[in-house]
């Protein structure tokens, strides 16, 4: 297709899809392929990645532990903007993909590649976040997306393909759903989640106990905060692996985390996901407790306008792009002074607020007792309603003047005869 491409860096994961779009590659493109993984919390997927991919007839293969990075310089600024996609989505597949994107791009120069290739589908989000990537990055790599290319339309076809070719893949059979897991979450699509009206069956869930079946005893955990990132559990600090890594553990023990929502997809369709984030469950609601309590009123309002928009780029894939840079420059301003501690309690699939307590807490008991203090003259309340209900005042007296009551006064029914 392409004689002059010598070289390519394909984003491989090691199941059938990128072991059978090796071949492929060197088929049709007639070069060398060089795959790269990054380990972003995958687990047990990655074993055996590099004797999978050498089989396949890649000449190499790259795996790069990221975990920390991911969670560091994607994961935790997420966090602080408080970005929730659609109200409800933590967003742990989109934020994957610009690093694994970024890594791919930086092992293509220095293995002087021509491509890159990824294996996501023409229908999905991923396809978008790859390549947006890869035109931030490096614009003159030449983009290879074999599923939008080839003949290959189901798992049988690619089976046949690299049976043909003597390619070794495991033939057993294949999970209905579609899974992406990183150490923030794990997705699942497709089968019986097709239909919004079925409920998914139990035995889909990999990272989180059914809420019925979670302890019945409440377990209690505090969070501890600076500056917007987490440091502690309970009083002791961890770095960011083992932090996330120990809160998937206590969430998932109590079923914390799920989330089955229809969202709209960024290429316009919608589609229905369920989400497991136990971890990032119990980190957003005690960051966002945090905040209530060290936030002025309008900084917090209008940081929940920001929140919004930063987790459309981050869904879109526009991690790489000024406006973000620019929103995470707000974004850390905001959390200079949310550090603090949280203690919540976690009991049959819920993470509920019991507690708060921050060095630079914005809430005063002595302002807001109801009984008898003297920092705040209650007096004082006259003069300020007077003013912040003026507009309304004049509005009524002109009603008044012009119909004689306010527009605002319902109707007297009385007035009224039945039939």
């Amino acid at each position: 297709m392409e004689s002059k491409i010598a070289k390519i860096v394909l984003a491989y994961s090691g199941g059938l899809d990128t072991s059978t779009i090796v071949p492929w590659l060197k088929e049709n493109y007639g070069c060398d392929v060089v795959c790269y993984t990054a380990n972003v919390g995958q687990g047990e997927e990655l074993e055996g990645l590099e004797e999978k991919a050498l089989a396949s007839g890649a000449s190499k293969i790259y795996i790069q532990d990221l975990r920390e990075e991911f969670l560091t310089e994607y994961v935790f600024p997420t966090l602080q903007a408080g970005a929730i996609y659609e109200r409800k989505y933590l967003l742990g597949t989109s934020l994957a993909r610009p690093i694994i994107a970024k890594g791919q791009v930086e092992i293509a120069e220095m293995e002087g590649a021509d491509a890159v290739a990824h294996g996501c589908t023409g229908k999905g989000n991923d396809q978008v976040r790859f390549e947006l990537t890869f035109k931030a990055l490096n614009p003159r790599l030449k983009v290879i997306a074999p599923w939008r290319e080839w003949d290959i339309r189901s798992r049988e076809d690619a089976l046949a393909y690299c049976r043909e070719r003597g390619i070794p893949v495991q033939s057993s059979e294949k999970s209905i759903y579609s899974r992406d897991r990183n150490i923030w979450h794990m997705s699942h699509e497709g089968g019986i989640l097709e239909n919004p009206w079925q409920e998914p069956e139990e035995a889909m869930y990999q990272l989180t106990v059914a809420p019925e079946a979670a302890p019945n005893q409440p377990e209690y955990v505090d969070i501890e905060f600076k500056q917007g990132i987490p440091k502690k559990i309970n009083g002791v600090a961890y770095g960011p692996v083992e932090l996330v890594t120990k809160l998937n553990e206590l969430g998932g023990r109590h079923g914390v985390g799920r989330c089955d929502m229809v969202e709209n997809r960024l290429v316009g369709m919608k589609s229905r996901g369920v989400y497991e984030t136990p971890g990032g469950t119990i980190l957003y609601t005690a960051h966002q407790e945090l905040e209530s309590l060290t936030l002025d009123r309008e900084t917090l309002h209008h940081k929940h306008v920001v929140a919004e928009r930063y987790a459309e780029l981050v869904y879109y894939g526009l991690w790489f792009t000024p406006l973000r840079e620019t929103l995470d420059a707000l974004v850390q301003k905001t959390q200079e002074n949310v550090t603090g501690t949280v203690r919540l309690m976690l009991f049959k699939g819920s993470c509920h607020v019991v507690g708060r307590k921050a060095p630079y807490s914005l809430y005063r008991e002595d302002f807001a007792t109801f009984g008898q203090d003297d920092v705040y003259d209650q007096s004082d309340a006259v003069g300020f309603i007077n003013l912040f209900g003026l507009p309304l005042k004049v509005k009524a007296l002109v009603d008044i003047e012009g119909f004689g009551k306010s527009a605002y006064r319902a109707p007297d029914y009385s007035q009224f005869k039945r039939d």
